[in-house]
């Protein structure tokens, strides 16, 4: 999942792009719990991620029938490193909801918590990254993750929106 910008006291503000670019976690106002620990802690938010994970592979949009050749690469050739990915996934989101958890990708982008460098190469494009979305939704709503917590989260993922497909509109571009 998975800079940080998202909705609500307990993620980072939009209109404080410098406070996202640092990867510092977010604090909980008015005595009110983070997000993180809204959505139960890491141990939650791993089963969602573990969940949401498997389901991508399977999505036929961005998944191992995907028409976009290296999202169905990624997803046929590369599952040994879905564990690993699982973790990071469930890292950053950790991080970025507030918890005690630092993200630190393994592909360093233009800020901590980036992602562009990581998918630049797999060329996703806005539909497949929106499909994505639409598939953590889904997740969500099987965990029960009620629907303002769902928002932010959702919120915080599509921040990345443009990280993400930015190796779609380059390769467009050429």
């Amino acid at each position: 999942m998975v800079g940080a910008t998202a909705a609500g006291a307990a993620l980072f503000a939009a209109g404080n792009p410098a406070l996202a670019a640092t990867g510092a976690r977010p604090p909980a106002t008015d005595g009110e719990a983070s997000l993180y620990d809204r959505l139960g802690g890491a141990f939650a938010i791993a089963a969602v991620v573990d969940h949401f994970s498997d389901a991508v592979v399977r999505n036929p949009i961005v998944g191992q029938q995907s028409a976009n050749p290296a999202l169905r690469a990624w997803h046929t050739g590369n599952l040994g490193r879905l564990p690993g990915l699982k973790f990071m996934r469930t890292l950053w989101v950790c991080n970025i909801s507030g918890g005690p958890f630092q993200y630190s990708p393994t592909v360093p982008g233009a800020t901590n918590l980036g992602l562009e460098a990581a998918h630049r190469l797999l060329r996703i494009s806005p539909a497949e990254f929106d499909e994505t979305a639409a598939e953590l939704g889904r997740t969500l709503d099987h965990f029960g993750v009620p629907a303002r917590e769902k928002g932010q989260v959702l919120a915080a993922f599509a921040a990345h929106k443009d990280e993400v497909t930015e190796g779609y509109r380059v390769a467009q571009a050429g």
